[in-house]
């Protein structure tokens, strides 16, 4: 497996809606298993969306951290060709994207989502979602129709730069 370099605006691929995927071949079972590796490698992030590593394709990865008190690690969750079929609700949510480095903003997003697609192995999968996961599959799919999170903002002026954290004072 790889870690495959991200894209980041203004890379035209991220603006591009993807393209269906036909046959799950051994070419796109190895991107998943990239696609994994990749978001398995930057910490603190729910997902990723193949335009997001160059690959104009509706393949998109997430992987949710269990909660503290869970033992179990993150479940993987892959979806090829994923269709968001019920939205509910709406909630403003801060949202950040590997595409847009260092910047965050407060996006409207649904409380509850249902989505539906298709797993590496072609089994039909249908997922309901609250909270964190239905926020990063609809940013997730919003990617493969070639939408990013600050297509949502009234004005760029929502958007804010991340601060870094300042270093800490070392103890004696």
């Amino acid at each position: 497996m790889t870690v495959l370099a991200i894209r980041a605006l203004p890379d035209p691929v991220l603006r591009q809606k993807s393209k269906r995927v036909g046959i799950i071949s051994s070419s796109i079972r190895k991107l998943v298993a990239d696609m994994l590796e990749t978001l398995h490698a930057v910490p603190g992030r729910a997902g990723l969306a193949a335009p997001q590593v160059g690959v104009p394709l509706r393949v998109a990865v997430i992987s949710i951290p269990p909660e503290e008190d869970e033992e179990e690690g993150a479940e993987d969750i892959v979806l090829i060709n994923p269709e968001i079929v019920k939205r509910t609700g709406e909630r403003t949510i801060s949202e950040a994207c590997l595409s847009i480095p260092g910047y965050h903003a407060d996006v409207k997003r649904s409380v509850s989502i249902t989505v539906k697609g298709r797993d590496q192995t072609g089994k039909e999968v249908r997922i309901k979602a609250t909270d964190l996961l239905a926020q990063a599959l609809e940013h997730e799919i919003d990617h493969l129709n070639g939408v990013l999170y600050i297509d949502h903002l009234e004005s760029m002026d929502e958007l804010h730069k991340v601060e870094p954290e300042a270093p800490q004072p070392e103890e004696a």
